[in-house]
């Protein structure tokens, strides 16, 4: 009896990618994270006031009437001052009773109308005399006054740019410390800018029925500030 033996062959079914070149398995490129800070100064070219007419009467009807009254000649005064009507903006309107309390009773007075208006105004030069002449025409309040900025988002924009330029630059003396050098910024988070409108603290002009001289003001100067913290690549 013969035996014959015959070679087989055997395939081996193996994954297409055990086959496929590995790539090169490069070490990680180090990172610096800095942060930075940009500063903008600049005068302040706008202001806000806000102006109240508060009325009283014995009932609702003829307490809004003495306020319509009261509220109509401010703003009439202002449109003619050159003051815009999209300049002027109504941001509250109360009508409430008036309570008085005697020997433990809560006795109605009447009522109390109130009207309040946020103007702006585009030349801070301005803000003094609109501000007397507002409590000469009726306004029994003028308060809150704050300065603002025309142009704040573009000087917002630059403070921004400082601040990105600010840690770019640490990045670049952190690199040179290392040895190293600044490859590229590979993010950029920005922290907040900030560049919030000036409060002007005084009382009313308007005090015990006897309206203040026209103020001096003086608006000063406003910052505007950015923060970021980048993280650049390092060769």
């Amino acid at each position: 009896m013969v035996m014959r033996l015959c070679a087989v062959p055997v395939v081996l079914m193996l994954p297409i990618a055990a086959f496929a070149q590995q790539p090169t398995v490069q070490r990680e490129q180090p990172v610096v994270i800095t942060s930075g800070d940009g500063l903008v100064q600049a005068v302040p070219d706008r202001a806000w006031i806000t102006v109240s007419a508060e009325s009283r009467a014995s009932s609702p009807r003829e307490a809004q009437r003495k306020n319509a009254e009261a509220m109509k000649p401010v703003q009439d005064r202002l449109r003619a001052a050159g003051v815009p009507d999209e300049a002027i903006k109504t941001t509250a309107y109360d009508l409430q009773p008036d309570w008085d309390y005697s020997g433990n009773r809560r006795v109605l007075r009447g009522y109390v109308a109130r009207n309040t208006i946020d103007v702006r105004i585009d030349s801070v030069d301005r803000v003094g005399e609109l501000l007397d002449m507002v409590v000469n025409a009726g306004a029994t309040s003028v308060e809150n006054i704050r300065f603002d900025l025309k142009e704040r988002e573009r000087l917002e924009r630059e403070a921004l740019r400082l601040a990105v330029a600010d840690a770019r630059a640490r990045a670049t003396a952190a690199a040179a410390g290392a040895g190293m050098s600044v490859d590229r910024i590979i993010r950029i988070d920005e922290q907040g800018v900030s560049s919030p409108p000036i409060p002007l603290r005084r009382e009313s002009l308007q005090v015990g029925g006897v309206a203040a001289a026209a103020p001096p003001v003086a608006a000063g100067s406003m910052e505007v500030r950015a923060h970021v913290t980048v993280t650049t690549l390092l060769k």
